[in-house]
């Protein structure tokens, strides 16, 4: 009662409803906030931080800026949902701020896309080696483990790709990368798929803020070959799994390309079966599964590892 009564008395003021309904449709900064109310930032803050103390909105920090978005559980979020989809949309005010809103993504979009271009060039010429993305995604899919996983959590994000992949069949999911302009492309690519179940952490693979015991699944797409030491990663990765959880590993299986060493500054030329295997029967996984997808002069890895619980003694 007093966790909804909390709520309640944060949300019963116009600009905090705004805020609100802004939030609940992106992951937005101070200062973006700022811009779409037209209104100081002291005051945007000390609104910002009555939302976030009622468990309203959650915040993240991403090197000196810090996002804001809809909380991701508890009674706030229950709440909040309600009330967004009762704000009336055809209020004058409302449609300034979506109007505003938009405009706001199209620009970090157009952003995105010019980080991304400037860039592409190196991610195409290393795709062109291996079996076609949609072709690991379609196994991916596949493997996906059953017992209807509630949470995931990607490594080494990206362009958020998998998260993308994932977001129709988990409800809650989280994407980790140490660049913050790749995070920016992420964000946008969520964002123009109105993907709105999945949050962007900026953070090192190897030193992971979660708790122990955490996530239904954890990915590792294409990372550990840039790792200087990819068992830590996947020990971190471990860590995180809950007991009954799924880690998955997808990287190239070992090969001899030194150009991807010299012109992509990959630490590791792939990596034998047996090796991540090991890695993960180390960590802890007791059932590892292993899959190889030809294609090209490279090919691809899937390590699928999990802890299979002893079963229950029986009666008799």
């Amino acid at each position: 009662m007093n966790d909804l009564l909390t709520a309640l008395k944060a949300l019963a003021e116009p600009t905090r409803l705004r805020l609100l309904n802004l939030c609940a449709q992106a992951e937005l900064t101070v200062s973006e906030l700022t811009l779409l109310l037209g209104q100081s930032q002291p005051r945007i803050s000390r609104h910002l931080k009555l939302l976030y103390q009622a468990g309203i909105l959650d915040r993240h920090r991403e090197g000196s800026w810090v996002y804001f978005q809809l909380a991701s559980k508890g009674i706030g979020r229950k709440l909040a949902r309600v009330l967004v989809s009762l704000i009336p949309e055809k209020n004058p005010t409302v449609k300034l701020d979506s109007a505003r809103l938009q405009a706001l993504l199209e620009e970090r979009a157009q952003k995105a896309t010019e980080y991304f271009n400037n860039n592409a060039t190196n991610w195409h010429s290393v795709r062109s080696l291996h079996v076609e993305d949609k072709d690991v995604e379609a196994r991916l899919l596949e493997i996906l483990p059953d017992g209807d996983p509630q949470s995931l959590l990607d490594l080494g994000t990206g362009t958020g790709r998998l998260l993308e992949l994932f977001s129709p069949l988990i409800p809650s999911l989280v994407g980790v990368d140490s660049s913050s302009e790749m995070l920016k492309v992420a964000r946008s690519n969520l964002e123009s798929q109105g993907i709105r179940n999945c949050t962007l952490r900026q953070g090192d693979v190897r030193q992971l803020r979660f708790q122990s015991d955490f996530f239904d699944v954890v990915t590792v797409h294409q990372v550990l070959h840039f790792m200087e030491n990819p068992e830590e990663v996947v020990g971190e990765a471990t860590r995180v799994l809950k007991s009954t959880g799924c880690l998955i590993v997808v990287d190239f299986e070992e090969h001899g390309m030194e150009t991807l060493r010299e012109e992509h500054s990959h630490r590791w030329l792939g990596f034998r079966a047996e090796t991540i295997r090991g890695w993960m029967n180390k960590a802890g996984l007791t059932k590892i599964d292993h899959y190889a997808l030809a294609g090209g002069e490279l090919t691809v890895g899937i390590w699928v590892g999990q802890t299979i619980k002893p079963e229950a003694p029986s009666d008799e």
